[in-house]
């Protein structure tokens, strides 16, 4: 029994955080690594017009950020075609997962997400008292189709799917995401991750005033931008208008509201980065194929090469990896964990990861 005075339920938690960080990982290792291929960053940087922005901004940076990020929340709803009351932004995906949670989640309400899925989502879902309930993979998939029977099962009042999915990459189209809505019972929320939606083929066609979902965006993949923490949700407005009772207003940063909108206006390095992700894609999957391995088709910035054999395995490569100082993870959850999970990188990264994966998997088989 903990002798502060936190409540009895934070005092049940384990002491457990939902991701160790590469500085973390360093300072233990003594060193710094060469390539940091683990946290789906994206070393291409932010729009240079986003960088100028943020620099000017510091002049300022004594002033708090408008509160209502008034300018970027304009900005995006010009660009998904919705109303600035169906958007509300926060301190990035991770921040406003929370805000929903606690919106959301009473002490023992239930709430369902894959296995192995996105673990911050269920961090906060624990912290708030909520109950999770889990279903597996299909093939290497979310599984909508179990998600929604799982939800309907136990009553959920929310109901996770990220779309592409982290860690494996994999993305349902449109249709099945419409199919997935038609079958959430009445009285549950689908949380829609789309942190990745800029590298997918396309965004599912769901209206911004459905009261069924809220959707989840962040300017930590494509943009660039993991280190100012912005995110964005949109959703029916009088569920967007919850989040004015309880967010932080002054969460946001000045600097990284300016690099923000600077960077939705630079449409032209959002498909520079796209095409060097492409690129780097298919490195990663080229390199998987030289050593035996196969590469599962990605519609984000990383690629889950499978190890052909167990989560054990897999954590021997990723051991062998960082003695050769690369930063890689790997899912979470049996059998996805067979896999490591390869954030694409410039071609210098990935020449050091190539370089080093046959001497991991060698030590892993040795």
């Amino acid at each position: 029994m903990s002798d502060t005075r936190s409540t009895p339920l934070i005092q049940s938690l384990p002491a457990a955080i939902p991701f160790v960080g590469p500085e973390t990982m360093e300072r233990t290792r003594g060193a710094p690594f060469a390539a940091r291929l683990g946290a789906n960053e994206s070393v291409f940087g932010p729009s240079p017009r986003a960088i100028a922005a943020m620099e000017a901004a510091t002049a300022e940076i004594w002033k708090y950020a408008d509160s209502t990020s008034f300018e970027l929340r304009r900005a995006l709803a010009a660009q998904n075609g919705v109303a600035p009351e169906n958007i509300v932004v926060g301190e990035g995906i991770d921040g406003l997962l929370g805000y929903l949670v606690r919106l959301m989640i009473a002490p023992g309400d239930a709430v369902v997400t894959s296995d192995g899925a996105y673990p911050t989502f269920n961090y906060h879902v624990i912290g708030y008292g909520g109950t999770l309930h889990k279903v597996p993979y299909r093939d290497d998939f979310e599984d909508p189709a179990a998600l929604m029977a799982r939800a309907a099962e136990v009553g959920a009042k929310l109901v996770y799917l990220a779309n592409p999915d982290n860690p494996m990459g994999t993305w349902h189209d449109g249709e099945a995401m419409s199919e997935a809505l038609d079958k959430l019972p009445k009285g549950a929320l689908l949380i829609l991750d789309e942190a990745y939606v800029e590298f997918a083929p396309a965004a599912a066609p769901i209206d911004a005033g459905d009261p069924r979902v809220i959707r989840m965006r962040t300017f930590s993949k494509a943009y660039g931008m993991a280190g100012a923490r912005v995110g964005y949700a949109m959703g029916a407005a009088n569920l967007i208008a919850e989040f004015e009772k309880i967010r932080n207003h002054f969460g946001m940063n000045r600097a990284a509201q300016a690099g923000a909108l600077a960077a939705v206006e630079d449409t032209g390095w959002l498909a520079h980065v796209q095409a060097q992700v492409a690129a780097a894609r298919g490195t990663i999957a080229r390199i998987a194929a030289e050593n035996g391995l196969i590469s599962i088709p990605s519609a984000t910035n990383f690629v889950s090469i499978d190890c052909g054999s167990d989560g054990d395995f897999a954590r021997a490569v990723l051991e062998g990896l960082a003695r050769r100082d690369i930063f890689v993870r790997m899912p979470f959850a049996t059998p996805q964990n067979r896999c490591i999970r390869v954030s694409c990188g410039t071609p210098d990264d990935l020449a050091l990861f190539a370089a080093a994966l046959p001497g991991a998997l060698a030590d892993a088989r040795g």
